[in-house]
Protein backbone atom coordinates (compact mmCIF):
# COMPACT_ATOMS: atom_id res chain seq x y z
CA UNK A 1 0.00 0.00 0.00
CA UNK A 2 2.81 2.40 0.96
CA UNK A 3 4.61 1.61 -2.28
CA UNK A 4 1.45 2.50 -4.23
CA UNK A 5 1.12 5.83 -2.38
CA UNK A 6 4.78 6.72 -3.02
CA UNK A 7 4.38 5.78 -6.67
CA UNK A 8 1.32 8.04 -6.98
CA UNK A 9 3.13 10.97 -5.30
CA UNK A 10 6.09 10.50 -7.62
CA UNK A 11 3.78 10.46 -10.65
CA UNK A 12 2.01 13.68 -9.60
CA UNK A 13 5.35 15.39 -8.92
CA UNK A 14 6.67 14.36 -12.32
CA UNK A 15 3.60 15.92 -13.96
CA UNK A 16 3.49 19.16 -11.91
CA UNK A 17 7.18 20.10 -11.93
CA UNK A 18 7.53 20.37 -15.73
CA UNK A 19 4.28 22.35 -15.85
CA UNK A 20 5.58 24.84 -13.27
CA UNK A 21 8.89 25.06 -15.10
CA UNK A 22 7.07 25.95 -18.33
CA UNK A 23 5.09 28.83 -16.74
CA UNK A 24 7.47 30.93 -14.61
CA UNK A 25 6.03 33.96 -12.86
CA UNK A 26 7.47 37.10 -14.45
CA UNK A 27 7.14 40.23 -12.33
CA UNK A 28 8.42 43.62 -13.45
CA UNK A 29 8.61 46.94 -11.68
CA UNK A 30 8.87 50.62 -12.50
CA UNK A 31 8.65 54.04 -10.88
CA UNK A 32 5.77 56.08 -12.32
CA UNK A 33 7.12 59.24 -10.65
CA UNK A 34 10.43 58.86 -12.50
CA UNK A 35 8.65 58.27 -15.81
CA UNK A 36 6.42 61.29 -15.24
CA UNK A 37 9.40 63.51 -14.41
CA UNK A 38 11.14 62.59 -17.66
CA UNK A 39 8.23 63.20 -20.03
CA UNK A 40 8.17 66.48 -22.03
CA UNK A 41 4.41 66.74 -21.42
CA UNK A 42 4.95 66.67 -17.66
CA UNK A 43 7.62 69.37 -17.87
CA UNK A 44 5.22 71.62 -19.81
CA UNK A 45 2.58 71.01 -17.16
CA UNK A 46 5.07 71.90 -14.42
CA UNK A 47 5.92 75.17 -16.18
CA UNK A 48 2.23 76.02 -16.57
CA UNK A 49 1.58 75.29 -12.90
CA UNK A 50 4.53 77.48 -11.88
CA UNK A 51 3.06 80.39 -13.88
CA UNK A 52 -0.34 79.91 -12.23
CA UNK A 53 1.28 79.61 -8.79
CA UNK A 54 3.21 82.84 -9.38
CA UNK A 55 -0.02 84.65 -10.37
CA UNK A 56 -1.74 83.51 -7.18
CA UNK A 57 1.30 84.50 -5.12
CA UNK A 58 1.31 87.99 -6.69
CA UNK A 59 -2.36 88.50 -5.81
CA UNK A 60 -1.80 87.30 -2.25
CA UNK A 61 1.23 89.54 -1.75
CA UNK A 62 -0.71 92.55 -3.04
CA UNK A 63 -3.47 91.89 -0.52
CA UNK A 64 -0.93 91.38 2.27
CA UNK A 65 0.65 94.74 1.41
CA UNK A 66 -2.78 96.39 1.46
CA UNK A 67 -3.45 94.83 4.87
CA UNK A 68 -0.05 95.93 6.22
CA UNK A 69 -0.47 99.52 4.97
CA UNK A 70 -3.92 99.81 6.57
CA UNK A 71 -2.70 98.19 9.77
CA UNK A 72 0.20 100.68 9.99
CA UNK A 73 -2.21 103.56 9.42
CA UNK A 74 -4.59 102.20 12.08
CA UNK A 75 -1.83 101.77 14.65
CA UNK A 76 -0.54 105.29 13.98
CA UNK A 77 -3.95 106.95 14.32
CA UNK A 78 -5.86 104.65 16.68
CA UNK A 79 -5.40 106.85 19.74
CA UNK A 80 -6.96 109.84 17.95
CA UNK A 81 -9.96 107.90 16.64
CA UNK A 82 -13.35 107.92 18.25
CA UNK A 83 -14.99 104.62 19.12
CA UNK A 84 -17.01 104.39 15.91
CA UNK A 85 -14.04 105.02 13.58
CA UNK A 86 -11.80 102.66 15.57
CA UNK A 87 -14.37 99.85 15.42
CA UNK A 88 -14.88 100.45 11.69
CA UNK A 89 -11.12 100.30 11.00
CA UNK A 90 -10.72 97.14 13.05
CA UNK A 91 -13.62 95.51 11.24
CA UNK A 92 -12.08 96.44 7.87
CA UNK A 93 -8.73 94.95 8.90
CA UNK A 94 -10.35 91.76 10.14
CA UNK A 95 -12.33 91.39 6.90
CA UNK A 96 -9.21 92.02 4.85
CA UNK A 97 -7.24 89.40 6.76
CA UNK A 98 -10.11 86.93 6.29
CA UNK A 99 -10.10 87.63 2.55
CA UNK A 100 -6.34 86.90 2.45
CA UNK A 101 -6.86 83.57 4.21
CA UNK A 102 -9.71 82.69 1.82
CA UNK A 103 -7.58 83.63 -1.19
CA UNK A 104 -4.74 81.43 0.06
CA UNK A 105 -7.04 78.44 0.57
CA UNK A 106 -8.87 78.93 -2.76
CA UNK A 107 -5.58 79.38 -4.64
CA UNK A 108 -4.19 76.15 -3.23
CA UNK A 109 -7.38 74.24 -4.08
CA UNK A 110 -7.52 75.70 -7.58
CA UNK A 111 -3.86 74.83 -8.17
CA UNK A 112 -4.41 71.22 -7.06
CA UNK A 113 -7.47 70.88 -9.30
CA UNK A 114 -5.56 72.29 -12.27
CA UNK A 115 -2.67 69.90 -11.60
CA UNK A 116 -5.03 66.92 -11.51
CA UNK A 117 -6.79 68.02 -14.72
CA UNK A 118 -3.51 68.45 -16.59
CA UNK A 119 -1.84 65.30 -15.25
CA UNK A 120 -4.72 62.85 -15.73
CA UNK A 121 -4.27 62.36 -19.53
CA UNK A 122 -0.48 62.01 -19.08
CA UNK A 123 -0.92 59.40 -16.34
CA UNK A 124 -3.42 57.59 -18.57
CA UNK A 125 -0.77 57.50 -21.32
CA UNK A 126 1.80 56.07 -18.90
CA UNK A 127 -0.68 53.44 -17.71
CA UNK A 128 -1.46 52.42 -21.30
CA UNK A 129 2.26 52.09 -22.10
CA UNK A 130 2.81 49.91 -19.00
CA UNK A 131 -0.09 47.70 -20.07
CA UNK A 132 1.45 47.29 -23.53
CA UNK A 133 4.90 46.47 -22.12
CA UNK A 134 3.33 43.92 -19.78
CA UNK A 135 1.59 42.13 -22.63
CA UNK A 136 4.51 42.33 -25.07
CA UNK A 137 7.13 41.16 -22.56
CA UNK A 138 4.97 38.51 -20.90
CA UNK A 139 4.84 39.98 -17.41
CA UNK A 140 2.26 38.63 -15.01
CA UNK A 141 2.56 41.77 -12.83
CA UNK A 142 4.26 45.16 -13.12
CA UNK A 143 4.57 46.86 -9.73
CA UNK A 144 4.97 50.58 -9.09
CA UNK A 145 7.92 50.96 -6.72
CA UNK A 146 6.88 54.49 -5.74
CA UNK A 147 4.03 54.70 -3.22
CA UNK A 148 4.03 58.45 -2.70
CA UNK A 149 5.61 60.90 -0.30
CA UNK A 150 6.44 59.70 3.23
CA UNK A 151 5.46 56.10 2.37
CA UNK A 152 7.49 52.93 2.39
CA UNK A 153 8.33 51.55 -1.08
CA UNK A 154 6.68 48.33 -2.20
CA UNK A 155 10.01 46.89 -3.35
CA UNK A 156 12.26 46.44 -0.34
CA UNK A 157 14.90 44.48 -2.25
CA UNK A 158 15.77 44.16 -5.93
CA UNK A 159 18.38 41.60 -6.90
CA UNK A 160 18.64 42.67 -10.53
CA UNK A 161 17.69 45.57 -12.78
CA UNK A 162 16.65 43.04 -15.41
CA UNK A 163 12.97 43.41 -14.56
CA UNK A 164 12.98 47.22 -14.26
CA UNK A 165 10.72 48.23 -17.16
CA UNK A 166 11.06 52.01 -16.69
CA UNK A 167 13.26 52.46 -19.79
CA UNK A 168 10.94 50.27 -21.85
CA UNK A 169 7.95 52.41 -20.86
CA UNK A 170 9.81 55.65 -21.66
CA UNK A 171 10.80 54.25 -25.06
CA UNK A 172 7.20 53.23 -25.71
CA UNK A 173 6.20 56.85 -24.94
CA UNK A 174 8.75 58.17 -27.44
CA UNK A 175 11.36 59.30 -24.93
CA UNK A 176 15.07 58.42 -25.05
CA UNK A 177 15.71 57.02 -21.52
CA UNK A 178 19.43 57.92 -21.41
CA UNK A 179 18.90 61.46 -22.72
CA UNK A 180 16.02 62.01 -20.30
CA UNK A 181 18.08 60.77 -17.34
CA UNK A 182 21.00 63.01 -18.33
CA UNK A 183 18.72 66.05 -18.65
CA UNK A 184 17.18 65.31 -15.26
CA UNK A 185 20.64 65.14 -13.64
CA UNK A 186 21.49 68.70 -14.73
CA UNK A 187 20.97 71.40 -12.06
CA UNK A 188 17.87 73.55 -12.46
CA UNK A 189 18.47 76.88 -14.21
CA UNK A 190 16.12 78.85 -11.97
CA UNK A 191 14.69 78.17 -8.50
CA UNK A 192 11.05 77.14 -8.20
CA UNK A 193 8.50 79.87 -7.49
CA UNK A 194 7.36 80.05 -3.84
CA UNK A 195 4.09 78.37 -2.95
CA UNK A 196 0.96 80.48 -2.66
CA UNK A 197 0.68 80.19 1.09
CA UNK A 198 2.31 83.19 2.79
CA UNK A 199 0.65 84.62 5.84
CA UNK A 200 0.23 88.34 6.61
CA UNK A 201 3.27 89.62 8.49
CA UNK A 202 1.29 91.40 11.18
CA UNK A 203 -1.49 90.23 13.44
CA UNK A 204 -4.95 91.70 13.23
CA UNK A 205 -5.79 94.33 15.88
CA UNK A 206 -7.40 93.11 19.08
Amino acid sequence: MKKAVFALVALVASLVNPLMAQTPTKIGYTDVEVILGRLPDAKKIQSELEVTRAQFEKSIQEKIKEFQDKLDKYQKNAQNMNEVLRADSERELQNLQKSIEDLQANSQQSLMQKQQTLLTPVLDKISAAIQQIGKEQGYLYIINSDTGQNANPILLYVGSEEYNVTDLVLTKLGVDPKAAAAAEAKPAATPAAPAAGSKPAANKPK
